[in-house]
């Protein structure tokens, strides 16, 4: 696949993995190259997301000694002292091929290191002179993923199942918080289980993946602040940030147990949550384990505890529904559509198997909050801050799954950032029809927030000057996917997005990629539930 900009190829790789576990090789110019796929390295890298990047290298030779020297003014500017040091932070695993015979090794290495779990980036630089040798094809060995295989996490043993199981019968008051857990279908399957047989409350923070049914009786939403007063104890299973710190609203008796594939997180400097029992595990394997000591241990006063828990998330279900219900049914007005009745819109118009990806970043909790996701891999998100992903993340889920429909769903600034003419120039030429919908609130309404909350009372709070608006007097995203045969539109006004929609959803049956850009009001929207 010819991707027109890097950003483009890394982020449609890591699309493509996010739906099937599976690494795609991106093939980039030089150092040049390295350094515009470097952003996308640092989202896969976030996510836990697998991606061979291959590099070439200016030629080592200057005089015409070797095949493949140095031959144009170019190869001295992009040969730096340290080419990996450009994606460096945001691989598991850096190489410079120095010899050509040994590529099936090489690559089998680099394949098992970016799958052995936690999955991630790898590296790879491709000097010219290398590139152009010749050998026989039996001198060069195969080594294959049956020997080489990747490294997998495992899960706990009887006596730690048994006292987390222990622990779950004991508490009161049990919430789970997750991010990520949702890469793996069985891990997914493993927590609805446990959640439901243990009546857990589950909240997923800043989700990645799905990773739990949102009509689950269990699921309490996306804010952790809402569930974690009174709560005894707290399973984190597979995530990055549970909470910010200055809102820990934990009592110091609270148990914690920390699951993860990475719980220590060695690649993040600092992190400073506390947890009183951790786990380097496959989640799925540990709340299955967990699920079995539960059964065994499980006794009709127990099972009472956990229905009368279950209908206690049944009514704080209820009332956080009619919260939402409220929020989405005021539409907003001509030129300033509400983000939430925009994403309950969409919502009406999908189909359970359909994928959305959402960089909605300032309205990403109108997303979640309105728009229901229950199968597994029907929701990704990015766990990085780099921004412009979403397009390219859309076109890899919609070449791994191709019967189904893919929704990207971005802000005006993120949109800016994803390279666009270049997402919608492979999904020209590759026939992957996509739908974009654009909530443009003219700016980037986070930077905005993040300055108001430092500075309530600053300058830029009293002179409204934020340096965050991008605003002008004509946008239209719409025309610039237009230029490359897709169906474009903008509606201001709120009674005519139903019908927009589903003129984009008959445009996506007929092959085409699909912008619609929504005029969204520039306020805050309702925030996470």
């Amino acid at each position: 696949v010819l991707c027109p900009h890097e950003n483009v190829a890394v982020h449609m790789a890591g699309g493509f993995a996010a739906m099937t576990g599976r690494a795609q090789a991106v093939l980039v110019h030089v150092d040049v190259g390295s350094a515009n796929a470097a952003l996308g390295l640092h989202n896969l890298f976030r996510r836990r997301t697998p991606v061979l990047l291959l590099a070439g290298r200016a030629p080592v030779t200057l005089h015409g000694e070797l095949t493949g020297s140095r031959d144009h003014y170019v190869h001295y500017m992009q040969d730096p002292f340290d080419i990996a040091s450009l994606v460096r932070p945001f691989v598991k695993w850096e190489y410079d091929l120095a010899v050509g015979i040994n590529i099936k090794e090489v690559f089998r290495r680099m394949h098992a290191v970016a799958h052995s779990a936690p999955a991630g980036p790898v590296y790879l630089t491709l000097p010219r002179e290398v590139l152009a040798q010749e050998w026989a094809s039996d001198e060069v060995r195969s080594y294959p993923q049956a020997d080489y295989g990747p490294v997998l996490r495992g899960g706990c043993s009887p006596e730690v199942a048994a006292s987390i199981a222990a622990r779950l019968m004991a508490a009161e008051k049990p919430v789970v918080i997750t991010s990520y857990l949702g890469r793996s279908k069985d891990a997914v399957a493993q927590l609805e289980a446990l959640a439901h047989s243990a009546g857990l409350c589950v909240v997923e923070h800043n989700p990645v993946d799905l990773n739990l049914r949102r009509d689950s009786v269990c699921h309490a939403g996306f804010d952790p602040r809402k569930v974690l007063p009174g709560a005894d104890l707290v399973l984190l299973l597979d995530v990055d940030v549970p909470w910010l710190g200055h809102d820990n609203l934990l009592a110091p008796s609270a148990y914690v147990v920390h699951v993860d594939v990475d719980p220590i997180k060695r690649d993040l400097p600092m992190w400073g949550f506390a947890s009183h029992l951790r786990l380097e595990g496959d989640c799925a394997a540990v709340l299955r384990e967990v699920g079995v000591a539960l059964a065994a241990r499980s006794t009709a006063a127990f099972e009472q505890q956990v229905q009368e828990r279950l209908l206690a998330l049944q009514a704080a279900r209820a009332e956080r529904g009619e919260r939402l219900a409220q929020a989405r049914a005021r539409p907003g007005k001509h030129g300033a559509i509400a983000a939430d009745y925009a994403c309950h819109c969409l919502n009406h118009a999908l189909q359970p198997e359909d994928i959305v990806v959402n960089e909605a970043v300032r309205n990403a909790g109108a997303v979640l909050n309105h728009i229901d996701r229950s199968v597994p891999g029907s929701y990704i998100s990015s766990a990085g801050g780099g921004l412009g992903y979403s397009g390219a993340m859309a076109l890899g889920a919609k070449l791994a799954r191709p019967q189904s429909r893919v929704v990207q769903i971005v802000g005006d600034g993120s949109f800016h950032l994803g390279t666009p003419t270049s997402v919608y120039a492979v999904a020209q030429e590759q026939a992957l029809p996509i739908f974009t919908v654009v909530l443009d609130n003219a700016g980037w309404a986070a930077v905005r927030n993040a300055t108001e909350l430092v500075y309530p009372q600053g300058a830029a709070a009293r002179s409204m000057r934020f340096q965050s608006k991008l605003g002008g007097p004509v946008r239209r995203f719409d025309a610039v996917a237009a230029a490359f045969g897709a169906h474009g539109e903008a509606v201001d006004d709120p009674d005519q997005l139903p019908d927009a929609i589903e003129r984009y959803l008959a445009a996506l049956e007929h092959g085409l990629a699909a912008l619609l850009h929504v005029a969204i009001g520039d306020h805050a929207q309702e925030g996470l539930s």
